[in-house]
């Protein structure tokens, strides 16, 4: 399907479209202009919005609780927030924490995890697990209800809730459901959808290389890998893809593969969308259709069915 009218103007600035940044320039002032160019949309007011931190002994993780009902016990969505490993924040993902709480009914905390390349694989995911292990243990505290878990996260983010599911797995403590919106997954970026939207449109094929050399950190592109044995032991799995996005076969392929090792999968391609739609100022009718979706999903877990 060609790419949503909507977004002709959008694309039309070449200053949209992710490419690695010069050398010469700071990384923190790259941070700074992709963080601000992530669009919040509608910004949700709940009863219970509070930032918290886990000491790990050698460092600590912020990470904010959106609750829906005050002090009401409900179970809880772990976020994980994309940006490349590289780049964004818990609060260049507030406003989309906050509508997923509101719509969901379930308390949501948005893990602000290290980011590559000072802090490569596995840091963010041991992060992730630092901060599930710290609020399970103090659920009464945060109105969650410890058996009732699910992980969700967004392009990078996917990535992270992914290795996080695979290490709870085999502790086994899996989570409920596992939510992937146009993750990343293959940090060899060869797929069909990568060749064909190698240049964009906002996402590259040479953003998406320098992401995963950010986030392996020169360690070998292996330890990424999903293992089949624990795999097939992965929660049922909700996959959001773009249409126009060189990641979209890859969040494709887990779909199948998981399907064929026995996971309950659903898969949902938006039609002519972009990668990052749900960060974007313009949200054409397929994207709240998608966003939909998810909601669906992290309320009920999806119904198996064929990935694809």
């Amino acid at each position: 399907m060609p790419i949503d009218p909507s977004y002709a103007e959008f694309i039309r600035d070449p200053r949209n479209t992710v490419r690695p940044p010069p050398p010469h320039i700071p990384l923190e002032k790259v941070r700074q202009a992709a963080n601000s160019a992530m669009h919040q949309g509608e910004v949700v007011e709940l009863p219970r919005v509070e930032d918290h931190h886990v000491d790990t002994g050698g460092h600590t993780v912020k990470f904010r609780l959106y609750h829906p009902a005050g002090d009401e016990t409900r179970p809880v969505i772990f976020f994980f927030h994309g940006g490349g490993f590289v780049w964004g924040s818990i609060d260049t993902h507030d406003g989309l924490c906050r509508r997923l709480a509101a719509k969901t009914e379930a308390a949501v905390i948005s893990i602000d995890y290290r980011l590559s390349p000072e802090t490569p694989f596995p840091g963010a995911r041991d992060d992730g697990l630092a901060v599930i292990r710290h609020t399970l243990g103090f659920s009464k505290a945060l109105g969650i209800d410890p058996q009732s878990f699910a992980l969700c996260g967004d392009s990078a983010g996917g990535q992270v809730a992914i290795a996080t599911c695979a290490a709870l797995v085999s502790e086994d403590r899996a989570p409920l459901q596992l939510t992937l919106i146009y993750p990343a997954i293959e940090p060899a970026c060869d797929s069909p959808s990568q060749t064909e939207f190698a240049a964009g449109p906002l996402l590259t094929r040479d953003a998406m290389l320098w992401f995963w050399n950010c986030y392996l950190g020169g360690k070998s592109s292996s330890v990424v890998a999903l293992d089949d044995k624990l795999t097939k032991r992965f929660p049922p799995t909700f996959i959001v893809t773009a249409e126009n996005d060189p990641l979209r076969d890859e969040g494709e392929r887990l779909g199948a593969r998981l399907r064929d090792l026995g996971v309950p999968v659903t898969v949902h391609r938006g039609p002519g969308l972009l990668h990052g739609f749900l960060s974007l100022a313009i949200i054409p009718n397929s994207a709240v259709e998608a966003f939909m979706f998810v909601v669906k999903a992290l309320k009920s877990g999806p119904d198996p069915q064929p990935a694809g």
